[in-house]
C-alpha cells in the first residue's frame, strides 16, 4: 500500500472523484490559490488539473460558502466547500442546518441535496480556540445531516468518496493532527460505507468506543495495557450519523464494560449518546459503570503545555479502564 497522511488522502479522493464525475467541484476559501501549498493538504494542485471553473477560491464568508452549496446541490450539482474550521460551522449553520439538512426532508423526498461541507478539526497544533474547538455533537444533533469523521487516512479517502457519491448533505470533518502522519492507503478504488464503525482492535476486557485523532491515544493506551494481561477492543465510530449502534452493542455485550474517548469538551459531547445508547439497550451487559474520558469544560488554550493539558491523554484512558476493572 502506499502512505499518505490524511491530506493527501483526501486530495486523492478529490481527484478521482472529480476526474469520475463533471458535476463535483470544490469550492472555499483558499482551495485554488491555496494559503497551504504544502502538498500534504488536501487542495494542493487540483487547481492547475481541473481549472478555475471547478476549484473556485471563495470571499471570506462561511455563510455565503455554505448558501452557494445549498444553490448548487439543488441545480443537480455535486459541491464540496471547505469551511476551514470546525468552530466557523458556528458561522454556515443557518444554510446547512436550516436548508441543508430539511430541504429533502421538506420536498417529500422529490428533492435531493448532494453537497459536502468538509472542516477541520482538532486541538495540538497551537491553533487556539477559535480554530480548534470539536463541535460534532452539535452537528449530529440535526436531523438529515450525515456526520463523518475519520481516524485514519484510508478511511478518509473511503468515506469522502462515499460521501461525495451520497445524495444527502454530509458534515465531513478532518482532525488536523492526522495530516501529516503517513499512514496505509490502498492504491485501487475502493468505498468505505457510511454509517459502518469497525472494530480497529480486537479485546474481551474493555470496550473504548472513540473517533477521529483519538484513535491513535486508544490504541496507545491499549499497547500499555496489554502489557500488563489486559485486552482492550476499539471500536471506531467513523461516522456518528447514522449511528452504527450495533458494532458498539455488541462489543460491550462482550465485554461489559465501556469508556467512551472523545476529544470535544465533556458535557454536552457524543460521547454521552453513547453512553445513552449503552445504558438503554445493553444495561444488563455491563459489569461496571461505564466511564467517559474527554477534555475539560474550557476553550480550547493556546498555550502549548496547556494544550497538551486539554488534550485527553492514554494515561487518563488507562486510569478510567483500570476503575473499572
Amino acid at each position: 500500500m502506499q502512505k499518505l497522511g490524511m491530506g493527501q488522502a483526501v486530495n486523492q479522493a478529490l481527484r478521482e472523484e472529480m476526474r469520475r464525475d463533471p458535476g463535483v467541484f470544490i469550492a472555499g476559501e483558499g482551495v485554488g490559490v491555496s494559503i497551504h501549498p504544502s502538498p500534504l493538504f488536501p487542495t494542493h494542485g487540483l487547481l492547475e488539473e481541473f481549472g478555475p471553473k471547478r476549484v473556485k477560491d471563495t470571499p471570506v464568508s462561511e455563510a455565503a460558502i455554505a448558501g452557494l452549496a445549498v444553490g448548487a446541490a439543488e441545480a443537480g450539482l455535486r459541491p464540496v466547500v471547505e469551511i476551514m474550521f470546525n468552530p466557523f460551522f458556528t458561522l454556515a449553520s443557518d444554510m446547512i442546518v436550516n436548508h441543508a439538512a430539511k430541504l429533502r426532508y421538506m420536498s417529500g423526498g422529490k428533492s435531493s441535496f448532494p453537497l459536502v461541507v468538509r472542516m477541520k478539526c482538532g486541538a495540538g497544533i497551537g491553533a487556539g480556540s477559535q480554530h480548534s474547538h470539536n463541535l460534532e455533537a452539535w452537528v449530529a444533533h440535526c436531523p438529515g445531516l450525515k456526520v463523518v469523521m475519520p481516524a485514519t487516512a484510508a478511511d478518509a479517502k473511503g468515506l469522502l468518496k462515499s460521501a461525495i457519491r451520497d445524495d444527502n448533505p454530509v458534515i465531513f470533518i478532518e482532525h488536523m493532527g492526522l495530516y501529516f502522519a503517513p499512514m496505509p492507503v490502498p492504491e485501487e478504488e475502493y468505498l468505505t460505507p457510511i454509517g459502518e464503525a469497525e472494530v480497529k482492535r480486537p479485546g474481551k476486557d474493555v470496550t473504548v468506543v472513540t473517533w477521529s485523532g483519538m484513535l491513535g491515544v486508544a490504541m496507545t493506551a491499549a499497547d500499555t495495557l496489554a502489557q500488563e494481561g489486559v485486552q482492550v477492543e476499539i471500536v471506531d465510530l467513523r461516522t456518528l450519523a447514522p449511528l452504527d449502534k450495533k458494532t458498539i452493542l455488541a462489543s460491550v455485550t462482550k465485554t461489559g464494560r465501556l469508556v467512551v474517548l472523545h476529544e470535544a469538551n465533556l458535557t454536552g459531547g457524543f460521547g454521552g449518546e453513547i453512553a445513552a445508547v449503552v445504558m438503554e439497550e445493553a444495561f444488563s451487559s455491563l459489569k461496571a459503570p461505564l466511564r467517559r474520558v474527554a477534555a475539560p469544560d474550557i476553550p480550547v488554550p493556546v498555550s502549548p503545555p496547556q494544550e497538551q493539558f486539554f488534550i485527553p491523554s492514554a494515561e487518563q484512558l488507562i486510569s478510567a479502564i483500570k476503575e473499572i476493572l
